[in-house]
């Protein structure tokens, strides 16, 4: 039963195999490929047409501004690959242009089992003649075709205030091989209000490019609140890319040998127009808020004694220039005893602007019994959405204060009496005592007490003591060797434990990680930032006669130091290198 039962699997899982490749030899596709997508006046273009079945009435397009030199040449290639079999017959055309200018190559057809089937099109531009045209395209010119830096702007026409989000993207096309890069430069955004978004991991992600599929890695994000109207630059961003770039060579296996080159991309200045918020419906009490927001006024009693304490929020919240404008302040009745705020935020910024809330935190204190009223609030601000400005008004909040002394004015004024009864409550006032029967303690000289011989003597004690010290500084301002490795030693542990403050955050903590180790070999080693390198620093550990486990770690700590630059590195990497980094230290300390 059960052999029966692995075999009826067996069965069906041959069968599943055999339509899948079924399937995958039925599905047809006919495509054409070019040479190069921009060349000069005198090159020449290979256009091929390539379909994986065979097909007849091949109608290719008209080459409109080019002349067909060569074509079309038919190619056909019929292999089987572990069972599979793989067909494709090409048609191909050398091509030569006849004008300068961009041209389309049209769509090209065939037919397949009484199937029309028709190949996309393309754009080829042709510019002026170039000097060699027989010679193979340059790495860098290959790099050049094949790596862009954009910056994508949300918004080119923001109100003032409002958010615009700034995403740069390295494209790279799949021909290419991105092996590192480093900015040149970094843009200064002057007139704008900023808050970077740090990238904390680089990853490759599908998508296209002017029509084209490229692979695209996020390095920036930042949000920009304009502070001004008017055109505002946003100075370009620069990299310095290393790049690996195929050859016309191919290695033993047939596959293309690659070449390293160096390619300085830039996202290019990008403009702002920053338009100038309406005056038409604008509020007098407008203090330059501009999102989408809700506001509320609370308090967190409505009835208490006097002398009793409460607390008001005045509060806003919701999506917009959250740190940019002043909150409202109430006007409360001068029986109320109001506090200077303490201000509480809670606020996030996101690709798409700052959320949160803000709000100002009013301590009041009652004095006297009676009915008093928190006015209305009135908060306005801008909706660059709608386009339009929408005034928000808390209601009235009525404060009951239950028990307490009576004020002379009116019960809930705004402007009580000033006068006020004093009521004497027992001792707070007396009478000064005219006469008094105060007698002196006692005479107490300074002159030729202890203290008095003390002090006389002080100073024969303290200019030996001072000579003395003198001549020990002197000697060790002197000792400049000695200095120096007392300085890197401290150092060294100052910038190791600067490194375990900052774990977690790769570029500060392997900077501090860095500064470290070399003021430790400052200590040990005696030797300068100049000469550093790895041979010397090994050499140097020969010498001493370092056991190579400890050599072998000091170099991996500083070839990671090197690689944090550029590479990713999590937070058990960054662990484990503070760990390896206090072994390594411990036991080079007990063998130099």
């Amino acid at each position: 039963m059960v052999f029966t039962l692995k075999k009826y699997i067996a069965l069906l899982t041959l069968m599943f195999l055999t339509f899948s490749v079924k399937a995958q030899e039925d599905e047809v596709t006919f495509e054409m490929a070019v040479s190069k997508e921009k060349l000069g006046l005198n090159e020449r273009l290979r256009v091929d047409f390539t379909i994986n079945r065979d097909g007849d009435n091949f109608n290719p397009p008209n080459f409109e501004g080019f002349r067909v030199v060569m074509g079309p040449a038919q190619s056909i290639r019929n292999s089987w690959i572990n069972g599979v079999r793989s067909y494709s017959k090409s048609y191909s055309y050398t091509l030569m242009p006849t004008e300068k200018g961009t041209f389309t190559i049209g769509q090209s057809s065939i037919i397949v089992d009484g199937k029309v089937y028709k190949s996309l099109t393309k754009k080829i531009e042709v510019s002026a003649a170039v000097e060699d045209p027989n010679a193979p395209p340059t790495a860098e010119s290959i790099a050049d075709d094949n790596l862009h830096l954009v910056a994508e702007v949300s918004n080119n026409n923001p109100y003032l205030n409002e958010a615009v989000s700034v995403v740069y993207k390295l494209y790279v096309s799949n021909s290419i091989r991105v092996t590192n890069f480093r900015p040149l430069d970094s843009p200064k955004y002057n007139n704008f209000w900023s808050q970077d978004m740090p990238v904390k991991q680089y990853s490759a992600q599908e998508g296209t490019f002017q029509g084209k599929p490229y692979q695209y890695v996020i390095l920036k994000r930042i949000v920009l609140y304009p502070q001004k109207t008017g055109k505002l630059d946003i100075e370009p961003l620069s990299l310095d890319v290393s790049v690996e770039v195929p050859t016309s060579r191919r290695d033993f296996f047939g596959r293309p040998l690659y070449t390293s080159t160096h390619k300085t991309v830039s996202a290019g200045s990008r403009t702002l127009n920053v338009k100038e918020l309406p005056l038409t419906g604008k509020p007098e009490n407008f203090t330059g808020a501009v999102g989408k927001f809700d506001f509320s006024v609370t308090t967190s009693k409505k009835a208490l004694n006097a002398s009793e304490s409460l607390q008001a929020s005045v509060k806003v919240s919701g999506s917009g220039n959250l740190k940019l404008f002043q909150l409202p302040e109430p006007s409360l009745p001068s029986a109320l005893e109001v506090y200077e705020p303490e201000f509480d935020e809670l606020i996030k910024t996101t690709i798409t602007g700052m959320e949160g809330s803000v709000k100002n935190n009013y301590t009041i204190v009652p004095s006297y019994k009676g009915k008093y009223p928190i006015p209305s609030i009135a908060f306005s601000y801008f909706d660059p959405k709608a386009e339009k400005y929408i005034n928000i008004a808390s209601k009235e909040i009525v404060i009951n204060v239950i028990e307490g002394p009576t004020n002379g004015g009116v019960s809930g004024s705004t402007t009580p009496s000033n006068r006020q009864e004093v009521v004497s409550t027992g001792s707070q006032f007396l009478f000064i005592k005219l006469s008094t029967t105060l007698q002196p303690k006692g005479n107490n000289y300074f002159y030729g007490s202890t203290a008095y011989l003390l002090w006389l003597l002080l100073p024969l004690i303290l200019i030996p003591l001072a000579i003395l010290f003198g001549k020990k500084r002197e000697a060790i301002r002197g000792d400049v060797e000695g200095n120096k490795v007392k300085k890197a030693n401290k150092l060294s542990r100052k910038y190791l434990s600067a490194a375990k403050k900052t774990l977690g955050n790769k570029e500060a903590f392997y900077v501090a990680l860095e500064k470290a180790l070399h003021n430790y070999l400052k200590a040990k080693l005696k030797i300068e930032t100049s000469e550093f390198s790895k041979d010397k620093i090994a050499q140097l550990f020969e010498e001493k006669q370092v056991n190579q486990s400890t050599t072998d770690g000091f170099m991996a700590l500083l070839k990671n130091c090197e690689m944090a630059r550029y590479s990713p590195f999590s937070n058990v990497q960054m662990q484990e290198d503070y760990n390896t980094a206090s072994e390594v230290i411990s036991s080079m300390d007990k063998q130099l």
